[in-house]
């Protein structure tokens, strides 16, 4: 029998009781033996499903399942060249959606059409540096928009703009319908119990000074102590520095092994009878470790200690779920989700939000005033003094609403193969050392040249239409873990292609040549 290319289908892998999965894997080799070699010259290559089982029966002797006929029934598999002239094997469905379930399939699985999503993004068709085509890969400093997320926010302001909450005109109920159910569809995302839970603010650093100042400062004593790690972008660490200065508290902090991983036993040996709150990331900015934050909260939990999640840089690749977590308190922003800029998330358990005190008033907020006293509305209102960025979160609504639409399942799965294949390409690069090989990580990569300063590197990609970020990525303690002051950051997301890391290797390896 022919055998799997599991690099290419690693969600195959260990998966030998699904036959269909298993045959369709080795179907992929079979109707593309070149596959991994490289071809010249310029061809494409289609068949059809009944093609498929014939060519892949001819070649390997295999009797497939009547099933997988018409699982490819309506799908073709494309051979399409690549910039460095390999070629890529690519299951595409005939139709109009961006992804499709067949329900015939065992597994329930989609089919990832990149070319279609692209589609609906219109700044990937920018063009840049004289007319270099735009390679984005600095998502992990800001997302692009599909023109969903355009379109909504621009119809808010056609049609439905005005302040919420406190009118009795029409345009005033669409506002605040609007704006009520973004929070609705956030509460749903994150699978929170309410939507009474999400409290809308700027973004992640906005969200962790609330929880800061709110919620941990009015609890904290002179000699008390917070946990943070050593992998934690600034803004999870100059809120707490701030409060503690405040408070004569101590910060405490978990360090990283040489992969990039926290080390849990070390975390466990933090806690003591002064250890008041834990904040640490799901996914470091910098290196992309995927840090175990579920084992985390729990080992809080077991010491009585509450805890907030930083998932700026999950959110968007990986499944994040608050109730399966035990999230206490969990934050994030909209721009590195598909969304608008200056808007975030808190996520807070009620009776967390119930207890907190506002740290900043304003109306809305308030359900009566005297110059003796003020009494505060209950959560998420109590929080959101002011006129909130309504246009902001009904755009956050319109990109979760895209991101359920392609499933962060198939994202996170798409993106994985795409990080797997660049970490691979990298090798081929001499003197370019990747910092952080952790076993759990994602949409991240962090790298040094020898012979290269970062930002002669950043330059010279950006020059080719190639955008990364290079520096310190406000992670300075986490580089410093590694000796570094700082590195060059490809980040990805679920409309790069394998087609853009060929180009970045491409240009790096004539970088290299000079």
């Amino acid at each position: 029998m022919i055998t799997t290319d599991r690099n290419f289908f690693p969600e195959v892998s260990g998966k030998d009781d699904d036959p269909v999965l298993r045959e369709i894997a080795n179907l992929s080799i079979a109707c593309f033996p070149e596959f991994g070699r490289g071809l010249s010259g310029n061809r494409s290559v289609s068949y059809t499903g009944s093609g498929l089982k014939r060519i892949a029966g001819e070649l390997s002797g295999i009797n497939y399942p009547d099933e997988l006929s018409s699982i490819f029934s309506d799908t073709v598999f494309l051979k399409e060249e690549n910039a460095t002239g390999a070629y890529h094997p690519v299951l595409q469905a005939v139709g109009d959606e961006k992804s499709v379930t067949r329900k015939d399939s065992p597994s329930g699985r989609k089919v990832f059409d990149v070319e279609r999503i692209r589609r609906d993004f219109p700044i990937l068709s920018e063009k840049v540096n004289n007319g270099q085509k735009l390679v984005w890969l600095d998502n992990a400093a800001t997302t692009q928009k599909p023109e969903s997320v355009i379109e909504r926010i621009s119809r808010f302001y056609l049609h439905e703009n005005s302040n919420v909450h406190r009118g009795a005109h029409e345009l005033a109920a669409r506002s605040t319908d609007a704006y009520e159910e973004a929070r609705q569809k956030v509460a749903a995302f994150l699978t929170a119990p309410s939507a009474s839970d999400i409290v809308f603010v700027r973004g992640t650093t906005e969200g962790i000074n609330l929880v800061a100042q709110s919620y941990v400062k009015p609890r904290l004593e002179t000699g008390d102590e917070i946990i943070l790690s050593i992998l934690e972008h600034h803004a999870n660490i100059v809120p707490w520095q701030q409060v503690c200065a405040e408070t004569g508290a101590l910060i405490r902090v978990i360090p990283a092994d040489d992969s990039g991983q926290l080390i849990l036993s070390e975390y466990r040996k933090l806690f003591n009878r002064r250890t008041r709150f834990v904040s640490v990331t799901h996914v470091s900015n910098a290196l992309g470790t995927v840090t175990p934050v579920g084992e985390m909260i729990g080992i809080a939990h077991h010491h009585g200690v509450k805890t907030l999640i930083d998932a700026a840089q999950s959110v968007a690749h990986i499944p994040v779920d608050v109730q399966e977590l035990d999230a206490d308190f969990l934050v994030f922003s909209g721009h590195k989700i598909f969304g608008p800029t200056g808007i975030g998330v808190v996520y807070g358990k009620k009776e967390l939000l119930d207890s907190a005190v506002p740290y900043q008033g304003g109306g809305n907020m308030i359900a009566d005033v005297t110059f003796g006293k003020t009494r505060y509305r209950p959560a998420p209102a109590r929080f959101e003094a002011g006129t909130g960025n309504i246009a902001g979160a009904v755009g956050l609504g319109a990109a979760l609403d895209y991101v359920e639409k392609t499933g962060i399942h198939e994202i996170s799965r798409y993106e994985h193969e795409l990080l797997v294949y660049a970490m691979d390409q990298f090798k081929r690069i001499s003197g370019l050392h990747l910092i952080g090989n952790a076993a759990d990580r994602t949409s991240v990569l962090s790298f040094v040249m020898d012979g290269y300063d970062v930002s002669e590197i950043g330059h010279y990609l950006s020059r080719h239409g190639i955008a990364v970020r290079a520096g310190h990525h406000c992670a300075q303690p986490a580089l410093r873990r590694y000796g570094l002051e700082a590195t060059v950051r490809p980040s990805l997301a679920f409309y790069n292609t394998f087609e853009e890391i060929d180009c970045l290797v491409k240009t790096l390896l004539r970088l290299r040549q000079y």
